[in-house]
């Protein structure tokens, strides 16, 4: 009897393209491109076979994604109950990447990257505002018609006028699925009531985190754009609610508030560090800017033994910073200490995990983390 092999990607934040299902050893997929765009590197998908059989999964567009450079070294993952998502064998060989697995149960997933749904999403947001220390505000909506929140946590018993403002948004990519983990490490710790970083942030501070800047492209299963095809994250210093609502609406919502400081939450396909990239390269930086970012740099490096400062970016020249970027906009608008964070696809070799990889739980954890360099960054500056 011939053995049957069903793929699909009909679900939140799929994406596959079938080319060949006839054999285990032999499937042929295709990554589909970003709408109205030419990225794409994020695949998602459901196999159905026989328990114990060996496949072997070709993505034959792989060496035409995004950031090709990305596969060396990476391994996707795998998960049986959508929740635990392992490392499977992978190989990028001659243009293709080869994913060798025997699957223990007749369904399996495999993603790019340990998937973060929209209902997760909505489940996020209305768990935070149970707390009596967050409120939700609606920004508007994006092209798809999706809610645009900002989760807004805030001590309302201290009643000082002077607090700083603290932003924190994520996923600008929608395939840096590890942002929003990430965000919901942050925001769990925020409102942990019996957390003395916490308690000590909200009597000094405001936070308004944004854990989905892109939810159609996340639904979509996109890489790096919205729906209709925009970059978020070149889009501040001239957003339209056209071709870029989501940013329109959170840079609004900032020239309201204000920002004391600012961190923008990603993905790296290629580097396999934790690592943030600062503002060097803005008009305005100073002696005082570097000051800040030295500071927090130090801190969380004492915080957490996931973070490093010697891989990363080349910073930018003096005054040569994209002023499109988000967190060259918010440094250069605010003159406040503002970061983009960025988190690997694959391992993080200063601490590597054989089995996990760089994992959601691993993502959360520095999102937890990150609050003692901001408290410290609040006090000293």
């Amino acid at each position: 009897m011939a053995q049957q092999i069903n793929i699909s990607s009909c679900f939140d934040s799929g994406n596959i393209n079938v080319i060949a299902a006839d054999s285990a050893l032999d499937i042929q997929l295709e990554i589909n491109k970003d709408a109205n765009s030419d990225f794409y590197q994020w695949f998602h998908f459901r196999l159905q076979s026989t328990v114990g059989t060996k496949h072997r999964l070709r993505i034959l567009n792989a060496s035409n994604a995004a950031y090709a450079e990305g596969w060396e070294n990476y391994q996707a993952v795998a998960s049986y109950d959508r929740v635990t998502w392992f490392r499977v064998d992978t190989d990028y060989q001659d243009g293709e990447l080869v994913i060798n697995h025997t699957p223990e149960y007749s369904s399996t997933y495999y993603a790019y990257f340990a998937p973060y749904s929209y209902e997760r999403h909505l489940d996020l947001l209305h768990r935070v505002q149970a707390s009596p220390l967050c409120s939700l505000q609606h920004l508007g909506e994006t092209i798809d018609g999706r809610d645009m929140t900002v989760a807004v946590i805030n001590d309302a018993s201290v009643s000082d006028t002077n607090k700083k403002v603290v932003w924190i948004i994520a996923r600008q990519h929608p395939g840096e699925t590890m942002a929003e983990w990430f965000c919901e490490g942050t925001l769990d710790r925020l409102l942990d009531e019996d957390d003395a970083v916490a308690k000590k942030l909200l009597k000094l501070c405001t936070f308004y985190v944004v854990p989905n800047m892109n939810p159609d492209g996340s639904a979509r299963g996109h890489l790096r754009t919205n729906a209709v095809g925009s970059n978020l994250n070149r889009e501040w210093l001239e957003p339209s609610m056209d071709k870029s609502p989501e940013v329109f609406l959170v840079r609004q919502k900032m020239l309201e508030t204000g920002i004391d400081v600012f961190l923008d939450i990603h993905g790296d396909e290629a580097i396999p560090y934790n690592f943030v990239a600062g503002c060097e390269g803005i008009v305005s930086y100073d002696a005082l800017h570097k000051a800040k970012e030295d500071g927090f740099k130090a801190s969380f490096l004492s915080a957490s033994p996931d973070f490093q400062t010697i891989e990363g970016y080349d910073a930018d020249e003096p005054s040569k910073a994209n002023p499109t970027i988000g967190s060259a906009w918010v440094g250069e608008q605010f003159k406040c200490l503002s970061f983009t964070l960025e988190m690997p696809f694959k391992d993080n070799d200063g601490l590597p995990d054989s089995v996990f990889g760089w994992s959601a739980e691993r993502s959360y954890g520095l999102g937890e983390a990150v609050l003692i360099p901001v408290l410290e960054t609040i006090r000293k500056f």
